[in-house]
């Protein structure tokens, strides 16, 4: 169970954080959160779609990272293969939360980094030290820092662009049905993606009221995106076959 604690160099100077990747960090699982402020990066090398929260019924874009709940194809020997790390994963333990303070005479929730004390990458032998000995954050709590900003600003950004994208009517339900070789199929459920043809049926000033906002952009990462549903066909068929190759007769 989680346990959120206000980060502070005082209770927390011997934290640490480990950054490799595996199962033991919960890395194994086959898509995580994105957000529009990272889709420029994300688009390079992972398939982004939508899912809708079953809960708040509001759309939520996803990385997806393999074909099963707990693949995730871009694990390999102790590291993460791409070169950009999805926000959801960078952060690690830590979280922003809101604290109520004064300023210039007003009481304001402002936002504040909070961390997880019972995540699986909190240590306090080995790892990124988060605080330096005099008390100052680390390079490694700067650059988590601006993952948070990241993650916080495309949170509040995503939900009003993809209501937009829900009110013109360009979602629609992605069946992903992958026939990987002659005898493994996958599929997986729940997706959602840019509907090409509404998208270029829609009127002028529907059209330019998303441009202005920023929204087509991101709708053209997501699309582009797509192309990397082969790249992580590709990765399955060789980890088969290498599986296959590991379980032949006469392999010890």
């Amino acid at each position: 169970m989680a346990r959120y604690e206000l980060l502070n160099n005082v209770a927390h100077r011997d934290l640490r954080v480990a950054t490799g990747f595996g199962p033991e960090f919960g890395d194994d699982v086959g898509m995580v959160p994105a957000f529009p402020s990272e889709f420029a990066e994300l688009q390079r090398e992972y398939p982004i779609f939508l899912r809708k929260d079953t809960a708040t019924g509001e759309w939520q874009s996803v990385a997806l990272l393999g074909f099963e709940q707990r693949e995730n194809l871009f694990l390999q020997d102790g590291g993460w293969n791409a070169s950009y790390l999805p926000g959801a994963v960078a952060k690690g333990p830590f979280l922003i939360g809101f604290q109520e303070q004064r300023s210039e005479g007003e009481l304001r929730q402002e936002p504040v980094m909070h961390v997880d004390l019972e995540h699986p990458r909190v240590t306090m032998r080995s790892g990124e030290p988060v605080f330096l000995p005099q008390g100052g954050t680390t390079p490694y709590l700067d650059h988590i820092a601006g993952v948070l900003r990241g993650v916080h600003d495309g949170i509040a950004y995503g939900a009003a662009m993809f209501a937009a994208l829900d009110a013109a009517g360009l979602i629609q339900p992605v069946q992903l049905d992958v026939q990987v070789d002659e005898r493994h199929r996958v599929a997986v459920n729940g997706l959602h993606g840019i509907d090409r043809e509404r998208l270029a049926a829609l009127d002028d000033a529907t059209l330019s009221a998303m441009h202005r906002a920023g929204y087509l952009e991101g709708v053209y990462l997501m699309l582009a995106s797509l192309n990397n549903v082969r790249r992580l066909m590709a990765e399955k068929q060789r980890r088969l076959r290498l599986q296959d190759a590991a379980t032949m007769p006469g392999k010890d």
